[in-house]
């Protein structure tokens, strides 16, 4: 007779991304394991990523986000998925978790032989008077995005607090369904994770669409009428609204793992080693909850995001059914990005904050260009930033915003950071072209040819203009451009890029020079003839669009 006992008991905590994906894995490897996962929300293996959507009619049917149900789990993968069941303490000497059923409060404990935490992360709630009215909600799973939806019908105006990913994305499906939306941001700019200048055709674009955009400000405090709530903000305005979305991050979910005495990180997040072990070698973990390697730096690194957290959970139960083929866990980039309307906006590695911040040594360049050859029809901008290591050329991060093709950019880089490659890979890369799909010197070979000119000293590039009147501000657009949208700089002097090399004269050679123009491209041109003429010359990284809406009069950096 066939050997019916179950050869593993692995017990799963948390049934979302990390932990569902944990599941199906492990019962694809092990048809004899037995797999028990633990949910305390009532809701298991549901898209999360896509509850801004729904919420703003998009997404047109809520079973859509329902992508495995516990009925259908065990049907297909013979799994024992327990919902509205809450892990409330971890023996570890004995190898049990004592469960706690949420609809009838009974207790009981249950025996692992391998148990994997991704209970995932909790919206931050301020401490801030007025914080528990019930028109102030956060958006993490199914019940918040139907409660959203529900309150939002009635509220003519509507407050994101918080202008990241989820901020940015529940604005714009609150415009959607025709609600006056305020969005408040501490920093200086929306999208923080990115660097300032790549994150404004996202402002703009908020601004477009009649988003009353509240940056370096925050909320103190909320007061209560009976049609309205009235938030108090720092700054010492006021606002009334009618309901309230906080999305200003997340914290790990750990308590259970503190009070087993598993070993978290300062912030929180369970430390786990390269095959995403705990301190206790039965229980591993995965997803928001974790801090992982940072794949660039090899750095701590806690990255809550759905795609790392579904490859975690496979490698958990890698490293548990078969560890024998199962190398170490690579780390994370933390690649993302965002829509806003029109307009898309990302980064995968480090950006130039991040990096100064860490005290490490970069350098950076700016690239403008469409998204396919532009004189097929439909070309549109795209703006990309990239940094890299100037001992070695390694990639370290970049950015890509615009109007088209920016997931495909930022994959192609995402890749290449994961590969390590340089610059000089960059500039090599063979990319798919044709007109409509791309350009036979794509935005990503574009970055890799101005980074290796400027480490080969073939430029000197800034990223705003000098303040000092003794500097030669040269503009070389075409007239009717600089007409209708001039530079902020009384004393800047145009001469076109093709008129250049017969009016050298009119620049004074024992006075710096900075060559400026819509892209980048041709400031650089117009850099390499008048340093080849003897002038000691720098140009403005990205060109002009770099630094200002290119439908709003130009507003460029001056120190």
């Amino acid at each position: 007779m066939p050997n019916t006992a179950p050869s593993l008991r692995f017990v799963i905590v948390g049934g979302v991304a990390a932990g569902a994906s944990a599941a199906a894995r492990a019962r694809r490897l092990d048809e004899r394991a037995s797999i028990a996962v633990l949910e305390r929300g009532p809701d298991v293996s549901f898209a999360n990523c896509g509850l801004p959507y729904f919420i703003g009619g998009e997404i047109r049917q809520r079973d859509a986000l329902s992508v495995q149900t516990p009925q259908t789990l065990k049907a297909l993968l013979n799994l024992d998925v327990r919902p509205s069941t809450e892990a409330v303490a971890i023996d570890r000497p004995n190898h049990r978790v004592q469960v706690r059923d949420l609809a009838g409060g009974t207790t009981s404990w249950m025996p692992y032989d391998r148990l994997l935490l991704a209970p995932g992360a909790v919206p931050v709630r301020p401490s801030l008077p007025g914080i528990d009215d019930p028109r102030i909600l956060t958006l993490r799973s199914l019940g918040d995005m139907d409660r959203i939806k529900a309150a939002a019908t009635s509220a003519a105006h509507v407050t994101v607090v918080g202008a990241g990913f989820i901020g940015l994305e529940m604005a714009e499906q609150l415009v959607r369904l025709g609600k006056n939306v305020t969005l408040i941001e501490l920093a200086d700019q929306v999208l923080p994770p990115l660097d300032r200048p790549m994150t404004q055709l996202i402002a703009d674009e908020l601004r477009r669409h009649r988003i009353d955009l509240r940056l370096s400000d925050r909320v103190v405090s909320f007061a209560a009428t009976a049609d309205t709530l009235v938030c108090h903000l720092a700054s010492g305005t006021t606002l009334s609204t009618q309901l309230v979305i906080l999305a200003i991050g997340v914290r790990p979910d750990t308590a259970l793992a503190r009070a087993a005495g598993l070993a978290l990180s300062e912030r929180g997040h369970l430390r786990v080693n390269d095959h995403l072990q705990t301190n206790d070698p039965h229980i591993y973990a995965a997803g928001d909850a974790i801090e992982t390697t940072d794949l660039v730096t090899g750095t701590p690194s806690a990255v809550a995001l759905g795609g790392p957290a579904n490859r975690q959970g496979r490698h958990v139960a890698d490293r548990i059914f078969r560890p024998a083929h199962t190398p170490p866990f690579p780390g994370v980039l933390g690649t993302a990005i965002v829509r806003v309307f029109n307009v898309a906006a990302g980064l995968t590695g480090w950006s130039e904050k991040r990096l100064r911040a860490a005290g490490r040594p970069f350098r950076t360049v700016t690239v403008n260009d469409n998204h396919h050859a532009g004189y097929f029809p439909g070309a549109k901008p795209l703006q990309l930033k990239l940094l890299w290591d100037p001992a070695d050329g390694r990639v370290l991060g970049a950015q890509v915003s615009g109007l088209a093709g920016v997931d495909k950019r930022l994959d192609v880089l995402a890749t290449a950071l994961t590969g390590r490659l340089t610059i000089d890979d960059l500039a090599q890369l063979e990319l798919a072209y044709a007109p409509p799909f791309g350009a036979a010197k794509d935005i990503v070979n574009l970055a890799g040819f101005a980074a290796c000119n400027a480490r080969d000293g073939l430029v000197t590039l800034v990223d705003a203009l000098p303040a000092d009147p003794a500097v030669q501000i040269l503009d070389v657009r075409p007239p009717p451009l600089v007409q209708s949208h001039p530079l902020p700089v009384p004393h800047a002097l145009n001469i076109p890029l093709g008129a250049l090399r017969g009016r050298l004269g009119e620049l004074d050679r024992a006075r710096p020079v900075v060559t400026v123009c819509a892209l980048g491209k041709s400031a650089y041109f117009a850099a390499r003839i008048l340093a080849q003429n003897g002038f000691q010359v720098t140009a403005l990284a990205g060109g002009i669009r770099a630094h200002f809406d290119p439908l709003s009069p130009a507003k460029l950096p001056v120190p």
